[in-house]
């Protein structure tokens, strides 16, 4: 098990971040809504993580040939998805489970979904039991809840399904379902999550619209979508690491270049914001995602913040932010983050695991937690495979000192995230 040690950090830094990793969630969709087109998709700054290279293979498996230049894809699909001879892997993606188990729920052949330990632990009901009841076959242990998924691909009916969820995932493999229904189909959640799916379909061409009631008209393909033209902006969750490491450091500065400014997307940057973090927004364009610039810089002690309304939209940083609330002023709130406890771990308890090791005191509940700020102190911490803590923690370690245990994580989603840490502190 692969660890490292992070040495505390006692100046002040000025950060320019121009390579921070390219978003996952956009990077996942690339791959996958690419296969629905007729012509090549071209794909600038495609993340080059474990997880999104599963979603690339598996694309070659069905039949698409891609070409590689480095971070630069191109995607050329199959006239028709082809059965693969093997299992197809997603890694730790649950994204590239989950979306992928909604494209081919409606393509006619036989399909395997698998991944590594920790995503086979993750439930599958969430998609596989809205999927069933039209009429997809989709077989796998618990009765539908844990991977490997075996999907028998076929015609699929119309829905109108309000989801009891809302997670992007779910809504994305609806989604996918729908273009391929007989029938206009509807779908709703309760708040708006990640919409990339319906921004990027649409920008294909897609029929995907939201009305005022919240429900999303999904019309079936009448006709293969046009190809895509993108290049992947910056992931603003991976780029919320530094936000936070200016945002406790004295003196400090972050600028996170060239990073998607989707509303669903920079939430946690708001509640950074309402801590007390000085934090710009400068919005250069807008294609299939408004893209930009976000400046961080510190700005005294933070304060404690009750965190309980649009938890989907913050769902991958509150481990981060859980760091910023430990060192806050008085005590911090997080409510209604059930979808925490089936991440890639259970965050709720990984998380302040980790923080009472560091001396915080924390109080847990079945949806959230509550957070004592303090300081912080520097202790062993066990990741449990899951990317977004080993970060989180090791950004605590700029403050306090740190060792982190089982970082191979770290991988599937920011390749480079000790190069750009290095730059503001040591590593052993």
């Amino acid at each position: 098990m692969k660890t490292v040690t992070i040495k505390r950090y006692s100046n002040s830094f000025d950060l320019e971040c121009s390579d921070i990793a390219p978003d996952k969630s956009i990077s996942h969709r690339c791959a996958i809504f690419s296969l629905l087109s007729n012509d090549t998709s071209t794909i600038k700054n495609f993340l080059l993580g474990e997880d999104t290279i599963s979603s690339l293979s598996i694309a070659e498996q069905l039949g698409a040939e891609v070409l590689r230049d480095g971070s630069n894809i191109t995607i050329k699909p199959p006239k028709k998805l082809t059965e693969p001879n093997d299992i197809l892997d997603c890694g730790n993606a649950g994204t590239g489970m989950r979306l992928y188990a909604g494209l081919l729920a409606g393509v006619d052949g036989s399909f395997i979904l698998t991944g590594d330990k920790y995503l086979r632990s993750r439930p599958m009901n969430r998609v596989t039991t809205p999927l069933r009841e039209i009429g997809a076959k989709i077989d796998c242990r618990e009765e539908g809840n844990l991977a490997p998924l075996s999907i028998r691909g076929g015609e699929l009916k119309a829905f109108r399904y309000n989801s009891p969820i809302d997670s992007a995932q779910v809504k994305s493999a609806l989604i996918l379902a729908g273009i391929q229904a007989e029938e206009v189909s509807y779908y709703k959640e309760n708040l708006l999550s990640r919409d990339h799916t319906e921004r990027m379909l649409r920008g294909m061409g897609a029929k995907v619209d939201i009305g005022e009631d919240g429900w999303i008209k999904i019309e079936p393909l009448v006709k293969p979508l046009k190809p895509l033209n993108i290049r992947v902006p910056a992931d603003p969750s991976s780029g919320f690491f530094f936000a936070v490491a200016s945002a406790i450091t004295p003196n400090s500065k972050t600028i996170i270049k060239n990073v998607t400014l989707n509303p669903t997307r920079i939430e946690a940057y708001k509640i950074l914001e309402k801590m007390g973090a000085k934090i710009s927004f400068v919005e250069k364009e807008n294609l299939y995602e408004p893209i930009g610039d976000i400046e961080i810089s510190y700005n005294g002690k933070l304060s404690a913040v009750t965190v309980e309304n649009n938890i989907a939209w913050l769902i991958d940083e509150l481990p981060a932010l859980s760091i910023a609330m430990a060192l806050a002023e008085g005590k911090s709130v997080v409510k209604n983050a059930k979808e925490l406890r089936v991440k890639e771990s259970d965050r709720i308890s990984t998380v302040l695991e980790g923080l009472t090791k560091c001396g915080v005191e924390t109080i847990e509940h079945k949806d959230g937690y509550e957070i004592i700020g303090s300081s912080l102190k520097s202790s062993t911490i066990n990741s449990y495979g899951d990317h977004r803590v080993a970060m989180s923690f090791a950004i605590a370690g700029v403050n306090c000192g740190m060792k982190i245990e089982d970082i191979e994580c770290i991988d599937t989603s920011f390749p480079n995230f000790f190069d750009i840490l290095s730059q503001i502190t040591q590593l052993g």
